[in-house]
């Protein structure tokens, strides 16, 4: 009997092991918080998102499309910052910080509003 890949709860134990909250890779996607919930409860999922969610996840869309604990482990401990698992370490040492992602979507978001704030002021001046 063959297994069926469920694609999006894979998404979802793949976030939940980086750290990201729904809201912050719905915002990455450009897309509703409900509509990336939608995605997490789906069987399956288009290959241009799950390439998207992969790059958000910093991990390859082969580790969310063949999920496989150990690998997704590995993959994800060699993602971040290129950090061999140790043979002697009593689990994984996860060395991702989602402060990081939200202060580099806060810097975002904080450049595209003094943007419109220039625009508004050259719209005045004119």
């Amino acid at each position: 009997m063959e297994k069926t890949i469920k694609i999006g709860p894979n998404i979802k134990f793949i976030r939940n092991l980086k750290g990201f909250k729904q809201e912050a890779v719905a915002q990455e996607l450009g897309i509703s918080q409900a509509e990336y919930s939608l995605i997490e409860n789906s069987n399956f999922v288009d290959d241009q998102i799950i390439f998207q969610i992969a790059q958000i996840f910093n991990v390859t869309p082969d580790v969310i499309k063949e999920f496989n604990e150990n690998q997704a482990f590995y993959s994800i401990e060699n993602k971040i910052d290129n950090t061999a698992i140790h043979e002697n370490a009593h689990g994984i040492h996860q060395v991702f910080s989602p402060v990081e992602k939200v202060i580099e979507l806060y810097e975002r978001l904080l450049a595209s509003e003094r943007e419109k704030i220039e625009i508004l002021k050259n719209q005045n001046n004119l």
